[in-house]
């Protein structure tokens, strides 16, 4: 890769952010394109969203991506947003609109609904489950609901159940009663951060059969123990990396006007998340 004084640059902000694979799936994208870009990380505070959003339009980023602790106040700085960035008061993707104006939006949702898609599975009509009630399973179960789905959420706090059940015109359910109504799904989607340790699950195995689709959106590991518990018991599963490069090529698409190499991406993030071979 070769800067020049032409070179586009877009960017992450974040807190922490050095762990991102933000800079891979995009990095890797610009060179399959040919593009004259490049993406860099900026660890920003909790409290400098709105300096940083300004930086966007001073320094004529061609991009800003969005993830925690800012996503909220993303939403409030923005001067426009997208229906699924309104509804879910939550950021993830700042574009650079008309006479500046910066333009909300919230990938997570489409980028989850184009990795099961990718994956085989149309969800239209079916039954499913979300486990977790945070911005990422919020952003599932509008996605999900819009798509026709008929959506459980089952949360450990109640009124966030409650309120992302909303957005998919779905139900809420208590915690306890997860492997119940598990077990009844066509599809359950481990939306919690339980899985990131190496044998945690968010809820029991016994939950899970054959005929059922299992999508975990935690990506690191690659294979966590729920997905390998649940291809072991028959089920089909997804991993998290999927909704990871999906909505990140959604992004590529909003900036660039180019449809976004999958292929290149995921490879990319595999190579970094798959563990060397032994010498």
């Amino acid at each position: 890769m070769t800067i020049t004084g032409s070179t586009r640059v877009a960017a992450v902000i974040g807190d922490p952010v050095r762990h991102s694979l933000s800079p891979v799936l995009h990095n890797a994208a610009y060179r399959e394109l040919g593009l004259d870009w490049v993406y860099v990380a900026f660890e920003v505070p909790d409290g400098g969203t709105r300096g940083a959003l300004e930086a966007m339009r001073v320094l004529d980023l061609a991009g800003l991506s969005v993830t925690m602790p800012h996503k909220s106040a993303a939403a409030a700085c923005c001067d426009e947003l997208s229906p699924d960035a309104a509804a879910l008061h939550s950021v993830n993707t700042v574009s650079m609109g008309a006479h500046g104006r910066l333009v909300g939006d919230s990938t997570d949702g489409e980028g989850f609904m184009r990795s099961l898609r990718d994956a085989g599975h149309d969800p239209t009509g079916a039954s499913v489950v979300v486990l977790g009630a945070g911005g990422a399973a919020r952003a599932v179960a509008r996605a999900l609901g819009r798509a026709g789905a008929r959506v459980v959420v089952c949360a450990r706090k109640p009124d966030a159940a409650a309120v992302a059940a909303g957005l998919a015109a779905g139900t809420a359910v208590p915690w306890d009663e997860r492997s119940r109504v598990a077990a009844e799904a066509a599809c359950v989607v481990n939306a919690t951060p339980v899985g990131m340790g190496a044998e945690e699950l968010p809820l029991p195995l016994e939950a899970l059969h054959a005929g059922q689709v299992l999508a975990d959106l935690v990506y690191h590991p690659l294979e966590t123990a729920l997905l390998r518990g649940a291809r072991d018991r028959g089920a089909v599963v997804v991993d998290g990396l999927g909704m990871l490069v999906h909505q990140a090529a959604l992004q590529i698409e909003r900036w660039t006007g180019r449809a976004a190499p999958i292929a290149a991406m995921r490879a990319a993030a595999e190579h970094v998340l798959r563990p060397a071979p032994p010498a």
